[in-house]
C-alpha cells in the first residue's frame, strides 16, 4: 500500500504558513535545515532532540492564523503585520526605535498611528494573539501525530532568552531547547537572505543574550558555515526531507485525509466566515464523486484536493476576506492569486503535487472565465468540475459578511443557474446536489436545445451533411436546415467545427 511521509505535511504546512506570516516563500523549509544541521553538528544533539528541533523548525508559525481577523480588525492588513513583526526587537532600544519608524509602511500616511498602535497593545492583545496560536498549535500539531515535546515547544516560539516575550514572558533555559534553536536557526536565515554569512553573523551577535540564547550565539558564530551549509542546497524540499532525522515516520494513504484536515483547519481560522468550509468542501466533492462511480482512491485524492483547496487563502489579509462591502480591483486580484498560491504550495511537495491541478482548478470555469489558469471545461477533468460546484455549493449555503447563507434548496437553485449559463459543469452540479441531500435535478440541455435538435447538432458535429442527416433521423432534408437553423442561433456557433467544440463543452457526444 501506498504511504506518505509525514515530513512532508509539515513542509506543505511550513509553506502555507509563510504565506499567511509574509515572509519569503520557503523560509520556512530553510529554518528547518539550518536548525537542524546546527543542533546536530555544532551541538551534537541526541535524535530525540533533533526529532523535536526538526519538527518545531517546521511547526514554528503553525497559530499564524488563529488571530488573524482580530489583527486585521486593528492592522488592516494581517499579513503584512506578521512579516514586520518577525524581525522586530523591543530588547534592542536603538534597533527598535528604527524599526518602529517603518512599521506600517503598507498603510502609507497611516503608519505612524500603526506604530503607535502596536506599542500600545503589544502587552494586551499581543499576548492574547499568541495565547490563540499557542493554543492552535498544540490541538493542530496533535493531529498531526507529532511527538509532545515538539508540540510544548510550540508554546515558547513566541518567547525570548531576556523574558520580553509573549505570551508569558518566560526567559533563559525555561525556554525549551528546541525553540531557543529554532529562534537563532530563523534569525539567521533571514539575516543571510540580505547579508550573506557574514550578515547573519552580526544579527545573530546583536541579538545574544537578548533574543538569543548567549551560548548558543557562541557556538553558531564560532563556525556559521556548518549551519548554513545547507542553504547551499538548490531545492528546500529535498534538502528538508533529506534532513528529516531517522526513522522517517509515515502513514498509509488512506491516512492522508486526516493530515490534510489538519491544513485545511488551519486555512479556516482565517476568516470568521470560512469556519469549518474546507471540511464542508471535501465532504461535498467526495460524496459527489462515489455518486459519479469513481474508485476508493480516486474519492480520496478527490477529497484531499478538496480540503487543501483553499491553501493560498491564507496569503490574502482576513481584512478581505471579512469584508462586508465590494472589493476592489487591486483587492480582486490578491484573491484571483490564492488559487495560485494552492498550486505552488502543492507542486512542491511530493506527496501531494499530484493534488495540485485538482485543488488549484475551485474557480475555473467550464466556459474559460474562471481563475487563476483560465481553464475551460473540455481541460477540466471531472474531479476538478466536481470540487468547482462542490466549492459554489458550500458557499451558498454558508453565511458570508455580505450576506445571509441560502437554504438549501435555494442554493440548488441558484447552482444549477450556472450550469445554465455556461459557467459551471452541469453533471457535476447535479451530483454535488444529489450529495447535499437534495433530490438531483433532471439533465437539462444547454442554450435551450431540445431533444431533436442536439441529435442534428451531434451528427452535424461529426461531418454529416444535410441528406445523410435527413436520411438517419427519417426526417426531410428541408426539416434538418430548420433545426440547424436554430442550432446556430442558440449555439451562436456557425460552423462545423464550432458546432463540435459546443458539443464536446457540453458533453453532448459520448
Amino acid at each position: 500500500m501506498r504511504s506518505v511521509r509525514i515530513a512532508e505535511m509539515l513542509a506543505a504546512l511550513s509553506l502555507t504558513t509563510d504565506l499567511a506570516a509574509g515572509v519569503p516563500f520557503e523560509k520556512g523549509l530553510r529554518t528547518c535545515v539550518v536548525a537542524t544541521a546546527f543542533a546536530e553538528s555544532s551541538l551534537g544533539a541526541d535524535p530525540v532532540t533533533l526529532r523535536v528541533v526538526f519538527e518545531t523548525a517546521l511547526l514554528r508559525s503553525i497559530g499564524c492564523t488563529s488571530f488573524a481577523p482580530e489583527l486585521a480588525a486593528i492592522f488592516g492588513d494581517d499579513v503584512a503585520f506578521q512579516a514586520a513583526l518577525k524581525t522586530l526587537d523591543p530588547g534592542d532600544e536603538a534597533m527598535f526605535a528604527a524599526q518602529l519608524r517603518d512599521f506600517g509602511h503598507w498603510a502609507g500616511a497611516d503608519a505612524p498611528r500603526l506604530a503607535r498602535t502596536l506599542v500600545e497593545v503589544l502587552p494586551t492583545v499581543g499576548a492574547e494573539a499568541m495565547r490563540n496560536g499557542c493554543e492552535a498549535g498544540r490541538a493542530l500539531g496533535g493531529g498531526l501525530g507529532l511527538r509532545s515535546d515538539s508540540i510544548r515547544a510550540l508554546d515558547d516560539v513566541y518567547e525570548r532568552w531576556d523574558g520580553r516575550g509573549i505570551p508569558d514572558g518566560r526567559a533563559g533555559e525555561d525556554l525549551s531547547l528546541a525553540t531557543r534553536v529554532v529562534h537563532l536557526a530563523e534569525q539567521a536565515v533571514l539575516a543571510h537572505a540580505v547579508g550573506g554569512v557574514t550578515g547573519a553573523v552580526s544579527e545573530i551577535r546583536r541579538r545574544g543574550g537578548r533574543h538569543l540564547d548567549p551560548h548558543l550565539v557562541e557556538v553558531f558564530c564560532a563556525d556559521p558555515d556548518a549551519a548554513l551549509a545547507p542553504l547551499e542546497h538548490p531545492d528546500a524540499i529535498a534538502a528538508v526531507l533529506a534532513a528529516e532525522p531517522v526513522p522517517h515516520i509515515t502513514v498509509a494513504f488512506d491516512a492522508l485525509p486526516r493530515l490534510c484536515a489538519v491544513l485545511a483547519r488551519l486555512v479556516d481560522l482565517k476568516s470568521r466566515w470560512l469556519l469549518g468550509h474546507s471540511e464542508h468542501v471535501a465532504a461535498l466533492a467526495a460524496g459527489a464523486g462515489r455518486l459519479a462511480g469513481l474508485d476508493a482512491a480516486a474519492v480520496i485524492e478527490l477529497r484531499c484536493a478538496a480540503l487543501l483547496h483553499d491553501l493560498g487563502r491564507v496569503g490574502v489579509p482576513s481584512s478581505i476576506w471579512d469584508r462586508p462591502g465590494p472589493l476592489g480591483i487591486a483587492e480582486m486580484e490578491r484573491v484571483r492569486m490564492h488559487t495560485y498560491w494552492t498550486q505552488r504550495v502543492l507542486d512542491r511537495v511530493p506527496a501531494l503535487a499530484h493534488l495540485a491541478p485538482i485543488a488549484s482548478a475551485h474557480h475555473e470555469r467550464a466556459d474559460g472565465t474562471g481563475y487563476h489558469r483560465g481553464d475551460s471545461s473540455t481541460q477540466l477533468p471531472l474531479a476538478a468540475r466536481i470540487l468547482a460546484a462542490a466549492d459554489t455549493f458550500a458557499a451558498l449555503t454558508e453565511p458570508r459578511a455580505h450576506r445571509a447563507a441560502f437554504d438549501p434548496e435555494a442554493a440548488a437553485e441558484l447552482l444549477m443557474k450556472e450550469a445554465d449559463d455556461g459557467t459551471l459543469d452541469r453533471q457535476s452540479c447535479a451530483l454535488v446536489i444529489e450529495a447535499a441531500g437534495q433530490p438531483r435535478p433532471r439533465q437539462g440541455l444547454p442554450a435551450g436545445l431540445t431533444e431533436r435538435e442536439v441529435e442534428v447538432l451531434c451528427l452535424a458535429a461529426r461531418g454529416l451533411r444535410n441528406r445523410e442527416i435527413a436520411e438517419r433521423l427519417r426526417i426531410s432534408d428541408r426539416t434538418v436546415g430548420h433545426h440547424l437553423a436554430h442550432i446556430y442561433n442558440k449555439t451562436g456557433r456557425r460552423t462545423r467545427a464550432g458546432v463540435a467544440v459546443f458539443a464536446m463543452e457540453h458533453g453532448l457526444l459520448p
